[in-house]
């Protein structure tokens, strides 16, 4: 599963919701929503657009984290 780091990177480059919509031309309320729900779906364009206003590659942008609905897989015998 898919989870985005969009609020943890910004907070640590001390930007706001609001200037990051602003600098990335990202509409404010996807942002809005890519904090509430970091697993949201969002574009890959909206990933490049939210990495570049940010300064770091777009894959600081995203964790691979386990998915908890789904059991582990079985080992292969």
């Amino acid at each position: 599963m898919i989870r985005l780091r969009v609020k943890e990177v910004a907070q640590a480059k001390g930007v706001s919701m609001s200037r990051l919509s602003r600098i990335s031309d990202v509409n404010y309320k996807t942002i809005q929503q890519i904090w509430r729900d970091p697993f949201r779906e969002v574009s890959i364009k909206t990933i490049e657009k939210l990495a570049k206003a940010l300064g770091v590659p777009s894959h600081e942008l995203i964790e691979d984290v386990p998915d908890e609905d789904q059991p582990p897989a079985s080992p292969q015998v």
